[in-house]
C-alpha cells in the first residue's frame, strides 16, 4: 500500500505532463502553416475545421454525446473561452505568415505575463516583485524583437502584433479555465474551432487550395487537435502561469525545428530579444521553485 502510494501521480503531475504533452504537438505548428502552399486564411480554415472534427470525434468515440452537455454549463465565461481559442487559429496563422517563426514564438513565450495580469485583474492574486522584475524584462526582450522587425526581411512588426494577440488571448484562456475547473471545457474546444472554420469559409474566395497540401491539412490539424486538449486539461491541475513557464519549450524548439528543416534563420535581434524573454522567465521560474523547495505544499 505505501508502495503504491509513493508513485501515485498528484495533480501536479497530471498538470505537469498533460501540460508537457500539449507542448510537443504544438512545436511543429509554424513549420506546417510555412510547409502549406495556400493562402494564411485557407491554411487557417482548415487547421481550424480538420483539428474541431478530430476533437469531436474523439468526445463522441471516448465520451460519447453526453459530454457535450457541458456546453450547457458553462455560461457566458465559456462562451468567451471559445471566441479567444477560436480567435487564436487564425491569428496564429497570420502572425507566422507575416513575420519570423522565431519571433512569433518568443513572443508567444511573454504568455505568462499577460498570465500573471489577467490572474492579478480577474483572479486577485497578487503581483509579486518576482513577477513585476520578470514583466519588466520580458517588456524590454520584446521591444528588441520588434526593433530587430525592422531589420529582417523574414519579420515584420504587423505579425509581431498578431503574435502578442495569440500570447495574451491564451493567456486569457488559460485563466479563464482556472474559473471553470468544475467543468470539463474539453466540449468547448471543437466549439471553438468549427466557430472559427465557419466564420472564415466565406472569406476564402477562389477555393479551398486542397489538393496539393491535403496530407498537411490532415497533420497539421491533428497535433492542434492534441495539443490544444492537452493544454486544456493540464490548467485544471497546476496554475496558469505555471502552464505558461513550460511552454517556454515550444519557444525553444519551434525556432530550431523550422531553422533545421528549410533553413530559416531567425536573426541576431530575435535571438537576443527571445533569449531576455526566456532569461527572465527562467529565471523567474527558477526562484519560484527554489523557494517553494524550501517550504513545500502537501498535496
Amino acid at each position: 500500500m505505501k508502495r503504491q502510494q509513493r508513485f501515485a501521480m498528484t495533480d501536479t503531475h497530471k498538470g505537469l505532463l498533460y501540460t508537457f504533452l500539449g507542448v510537443l504537438c504544438v512545436v511543429p505548428d509554424s513549420l506546417f502553416v510555412r510547409l502549406i502552399t495556400a493562402e494564411p486564411l485557407v491554411t487557417a480554415f482548415w487547421r481550424s475545421l480538420i483539428s474541431g472534427l478530430v476533437i469531436s470525434a474523439g468526445l463522441l468515440v471516448f465520451k460519447g454525446a453526453p459530454s457535450f452537455r457541458n456546453i450547457l454549463l458553462m455560461g457566458k465565461l465559456g462562451w468567451a473561452y471559445c471566441f479567444l481559442i477560436g480567435s487564436t487559429s487564425p491569428a496564429f496563422v497570420m502572425a507566422v505568415s507575416q513575420t519570423s517563426v522565431a519571433n512569433v514564438v518568443f513572443i508567444f513565450a511573454s504568455m505568462p505575463v499577460f498570465s500573471a495580469i489577467f490572474s492579478s485583474m480577474f483572479l486577485g492574486e497578487h503581483i509579486s516583485r518576482r513577477t513585476g522584475l520578470t514583466i519588466v524584462f520580458v517588456g524590454v526582450g520584446l521591444a528588441i524583437i520588434a526593433y530587430g522587425s525592422g531589420e529582417n526581411e523574414l519579420a515584420n512588426w504587423t505579425g509581431d502584433l498578431w503574435a502578442v494577440y495569440v500570447s495574451a488571448a491564451y493567456a486569457g484562456a488559460l485563466t479563464m479555465l482556472r474559473r471553470l475547473k468544475h467543468v470539463s471545457m474539453i466540449p468547448a474546444i471543437p466549439i471553438a474551432y468549427l466557430g472559427s472554420a465557419l466564420v472564415l469559409f466565406p472569406t476564402l474566395g477562389s477555393g479551398l487550395e486542397i489538393e496539393t497540401n491535403i496530407m498537411l491539412y490532415i497533420s497539421h490539424g491533428v497535433f492542434i487537435a492534441l495539443g490544444t486538449c492537452f493544454l486544456t486539461l493540464g490548467p485544471r491541475y497546476i496554475s496558469a502561469p505555471e502552464v505558461s513557464l513550460l511552454i517556454l519549450l515550444e519557444s525553444v524548439l519551434a525556432p530550431l525545428l523550422v531553422w533545421a528543416v528549410i533553413s530559416e534563420n531567425p536573426g541576431f535581434w530575435a535571438l537576443a530579444g527571445g533569449g531576455v524573454v526566456i532569461g527572465a522567465l527562467l529565471v523567474s521560474n527558477v526562484s519560484l521553485f527554489l523557494k517553494t523547495a524550501k517550504s513545500p505544499k502537501v498535496l
